[in-house]
């Protein structure tokens, strides 16, 4: 009985709360990056390089079984989504290239997201005024001050 209570208040901090809805969020947030990477910047990085599609830069490693071209179901040239999903050994660095990319512009995204926050928190902190010295205290040191000095 006590563990099931101890796992309740355990679950039911602030903490992992935070993190539960951190993570959410950072899984949506990646799909985020992962279309802007794929859909925005790559093609645009592929024009400026002559139409490279780096996802599709691959070595094959070996030749394909008659079972694997099977499943392609045409000839060759084969593309590298239709190797790795018939099961051919391929080195595809042209995909690594892309995620690669999508990690660097996620990591800047948050680096900047967490300056920013980092620059609003100390802006959002509350000025500490100094509190008035209440009338009874100061009355209270006017005597104290009489009295040392008689």
């Amino acid at each position: 009985m006590s563990m099931l209570k101890e796992f309740r208040d355990f679950a039911i901090k602030g903490n992992v709360i935070d993190l539960a809805v951190a993570v959410i969020i950072g899984g949506a947030f990646g799909k985020i990056v992962d279309s802007l990477v794929k859909d925005l910047i790559m093609p645009v990085v592929g024009w400026l390089f002559g139409g490279l599609d780096f996802s599709n830069y691959f070595v094959q490693l070996g030749s394909i079984r008659p079972d694997q071209a099977a499943k392609i179901g045409h000839p060759a040239p084969y593309a590298y989504k239709e190797l790795a999903d018939a099961g051919a050994a391929v080195f595809g660095y042209g995909s690594f290239v892309t995620v690669l990319v999508n990690f660097v512009i996620l990591a800047f995204i948050i680096f900047w997201m967490v300056k920013m926050i980092s620059g609003a928190k100390g802006r959002l902190d509350p000025v500490t005024v100094p509190v008035a010295t209440p009338e009874d205290v100061l009355l209270l040191r006017e005597i104290r001050d009489a009295l040392k000095r008689s």
